[in-house]
């Protein structure tokens, strides 16, 4: 059984579904909504992290067949035979749905936007786009940024231009992110006859488009923290953190490198989590 359970928590890739749950968090916080309102802040966790995950699990049950040619997937459970296909399919419908469920009790439109995130990641995202183009990163990113634009709009009951804002710079973050991958194992995904953009566009030009998507990533953040006003403290740390990135995605720009590209892909990860830490912390 516990072995079992350490295979699910394998599926929902536990990193990733933390961050994207901490945007939604700080996207609420953004708001400055009652941090005592511990039902609202519980049901946000308890829906986000399950639909998330969820999704997460869809995703991979779709994809076992070229995660099982590809070194850095090839012992995640489903290809390695670990958990079934249909235990895989059954495990996250049942995650997706509850999440989807119970964040539509809690607000519908926070469950609409929830689903929306949902309905890109696995429909538009997975199923429809990865395999055909290697464009389809932008509807992965619209799906990153959604639990952020959830998070806001819960805690202000609307979708306002700060919380698009704030969309903007995750979907902007991720490129980084999943380009950097596409090049570290470009001929895992080679292998997988998956598009990617060092594929499709080469090598240079990817690492052009990773510097300026970091580069939009900032300004999104910095324009975000201007639109809400965070206090002078909260402003001069993302702004801080956002120097450092523009640095480096300016160098990787003008002398591209795989040395640089992944020093910027490492410290993008950290002034993402550096700033949605920053904007939790300030609607406390």
């Amino acid at each position: 059984m516990v072995a079992k359970l350490r295979s699910y928590w394998k599926m929902i890739k536990s990193l990733q579904t933390g961050l994207l749950l901490l945007t939604g968090l700080a996207g609420y916080m953004s708001a400055r909504c009652p941090v005592f309102n511990l039902d609202t802040i519980l049901g946000l966790t308890g829906s986000l992290f399950l639909a998330i995950s969820g999704s997460t699990v869809l995703n991979m049950c779709y994809d076992r067949d070229i995660d099982s040619v590809m070194k850095r997937t090839c012992t995640r459970p489903l290809p390695a035979g670990i958990i079934s296909t249909s235990e895989g399919l059954a495990l996250g419908l049942i995650l997706s749905s509850i999440g989807i469920g119970w964040a539509w009790l809690i607000d519908p439109l926070y469950g609409a936007i929830v689903f929306a995130g949902l309905f890109f990641d696995v429909l538009v995202y997975t199923i429809w786009l990865k395999r055909r183009t290697a464009w389809s990163i932008v509807w992965g990113g619209i799906s990153g940024g959604m639990p952020v634009l959830a998070g806001r709009a819960l805690g202000m009951g609307q979708i306002d231009l700060p919380g698009l804002v704030l969309a903007l710079a995750v979907l902007f973050w991720i490129p980084t992110h999943i380009m950097t991958f596409n090049m570290r194992h470009y001929d895992d995904y080679s292998a997988a006859r998956i598009p990617t953009f060092p594929s499709v566009y080469g090598f240079g030009f990817t690492q052009k488009v990773i510097a300026v998507s970091s580069v939009l990533a900032a300004v999104a953040m910095v324009l975000f923290v201007y639109l809400v006003g965070l206090s002078n403290e909260y402003k001069q740390l993302i702004a801080a953190f956002s120097t450092v990135l523009l640095l480096i995605a300016i160098g990787s720009m003008l002398r591209p490198s795989k040395t640089v590209n992944f020093g910027l892909f490492k410290f993008a990860s950290v002034y993402m989590l550096g700033s949605m830490l920053v904007i939790l912390f300030q609607g406390l």
